[in-house]
């Protein structure tokens, strides 16, 4: 992956496509410095999960360019989440997600909203990088809640 992030950052610096090389620059930094800081090569899949991550933190604070009706701010902000989100692995619908619940909460023989840490912990390997960990959160609370 890190290659094809590489090969990419080249294409768009000859396009002269400067979101595309700051967005991905901007990637090769963080992978960097995680790599650095934990002293490890980070696998495809830590790296798909830092992406998340970077999505996760754009998705925020558009809500707040929003409000502050920064427009030029929440276009250039949709741009690199269209861009990082070329690197993750296609996401869990809200039914997906459901399934994966009904089946963790079987496995773990959870009963009430006690329970949930285990269910979260089953879910964990299945979801990281496909789904937003919020989103199922509330679908696991709201299952356990209502059983």
């Amino acid at each position: 992956m890190k290659e094809e992030l590489l090969q990419e950052l080249k294409l768009a610096m000859k396009e002269k496509d400067e979101i595309r090389k700051n967005t991905i620059t901007m990637l090769r930094a963080a992978i960097l410095q995680v790599e650095k800081d934990e002293k490890k090569t980070l696998t495809d899949d830590d790296i798909k999960a830092l992406v998340a991550k970077e999505v996760k933190k754009r998705k925020e604070s558009l809500e707040e360019f929003k409000k502050a009706d920064r427009q030029d701010l929440v276009t250039d902000l949709e741009k690199e989440i269209e861009i990082l989100s070329k690197y993750l692995p296609e996401q869990l619908t809200e039914a997906q997600i459901e399934e994966l619940v009904k089946e963790a909460i079987k496995t773990v023989g959870a009963t009430s909203p006690k329970d949930m840490g285990k269910v979260m912990k089953e879910l964990r390997p299945k979801t990281n990088g496909k789904a937003d960990g919020k989103v199922v959160s509330d679908i696991v609370k709201n299952a356990l809640t209502n059983m």
